[in-house]
């Protein structure tokens, strides 16, 4: 059985940058806590000119398996951070890869 990747980039306005990342390190946290199969899940800065770069944050996910990307995905939680954070970005990419 593959591990299961997840790579995000989220683009927002520099000012709602605390805000989102209050959501989004919360997120990590308790996914981390409540799902097993969530071997990694780390929120990282990304970086522009030596400084940090307020209009991005990216993040680092790792599945055991299909089964656990699939726990991940039906977590009640995501609905509700997703909805928390919607007014807060200007885009997301997501990319998903086996290990």
């Amino acid at each position: 059985m593959a591990r299961i990747g997840i790579i995000v980039e989220f683009q927002m306005e520099e000012a709602n940058h605390a805000a989102f990342t209050a959501i989004i390190s919360e997120h990590a946290r308790m996914t981390k806590a409540e799902e097993p199969g969530c071997q990694q899940f780390d929120v990282l800065q990304p970086m522009k000119k030596g400084e940090p770069d307020r209009s991005r944050v990216m993040l680092v996910e790792v599945y055991a398996d299909d089964a656990a990307f699939k726990v991940h995905g039906e977590n009640p939680r995501l609905v509700r951070v997703r909805d928390a954070y919607a007014s807060l970005i200007t885009g997301r990419t997501l990319s998903l890869c086996s290990m």
